[in-house]
């Protein structure tokens, strides 16, 4: 379930009398999902509610899969810095949007959207009225993002339950050792950056050293293309969601949309 939070944010009144008096505390609003970072958002039908207006990411500019939390930060900042916080779509929209289905349900998108208290759903989209296709653009948006709102949501519960349950992945999976070797890889390239400049600088020892880094990469991918070709197999036997949380899919959804 979807986390919430509220900070205390006291106020104060104007001066009365040559004395300041408390306001009544006013709660800061944050809203979060859990999901480890596994969730990501990539494709060249995504509509982008920028700047007041939504437009299609054209194909051969389709960014790769960007993590949750990180198009968040992205979108709040851009938000933030324009001022414009009910016109750019992030996480405030999304957390409305999720309340807007638990109270008129799964797919109901014209019945949330028609729904004066959630209007600011409705703020992204304004710009785009006046086009042909705007009920189909919006509707085909809000599906997709709480496609990745769901998606979420799924693996923050399955984490929550696997640590309930205390379990721990098989360290002989292949997954784990696909995932090793990623580590290796990344830990390679980020501490050895430095020596392409130095190598292009005319440094000797440092063109050597670089070699030989490039060398252990090209075994690591070598090794981890390997790994991938095995996946298939393996993901094919991994049981469903449904399965693996012993619950049936209309208890998740039951439980992703209760309160607490």
């Amino acid at each position: 379930t979807e986390e919430m939070k509220a900070e205390k944010e006291p106020k104060l009144e104007p001066r009365t009398n040559g004395r300041r008096e408390d306001k009544a505390e006013k709660p800061r609003f944050m809203f979060n999902i859990a999901d480890g970072g596994f969730t990501g958002e990539q494709g060249p039908d995504a509509w982008v509610p920028w700047l007041g207006g939504a437009h299609r990411v054209p194909t051969h500019l389709t960014p790769p899969p960007t993590e949750l939390h990180t198009l968040w930060q992205n979108e709040e900042r851009a938000a933030v810095s324009s001022g414009k916080l009910n016109e750019i779509w992030h996480r405030r929209h999304d957390y409305w949007l999720l309340a807007g289905i638990v109270l008129h349900g799964y797919a109901r998108w014209t019945d949330i959207q028609n729904d004066g208290a959630f209007g600011v759903i409705n703020e992204p989209f304004k710009g785009e009225a006046s086009k042909g296709n705007f009920l189909e653009m919006k509707n085909k948006f809000l599906a997709r993002r709480f496609k990745l709102l769901e998606q979420a949501l799924v693996i923050e519960e399955q984490l929550r339950r696997a640590a309930y349950l205390n379990m721990t992945q098989d360290p002989s999976h292949p997954a784990m050792a696909l995932n090793t070797r990623f580590a290796e890889v990344e830990c390679l390239a980020e501490s050895h950056q430095h020596l392409s400049k130095e190598s292009l600088a005319g440094n000797k020892p440092a063109n050597a050293v670089l070699h030989k880094v490039l060398n252990q990469l090209e075994e690591l991918l070598s090794d981890m293309k390997a790994d991938v070709t095995r996946l298939p197999a393996t993901l094919s036997r991994i049981p469903p969601i449904a399965a693996r949380l012993q619950m049936s899919e209309r208890s998740i959804l039951s439980r992703l949309a209760s309160k607490g």
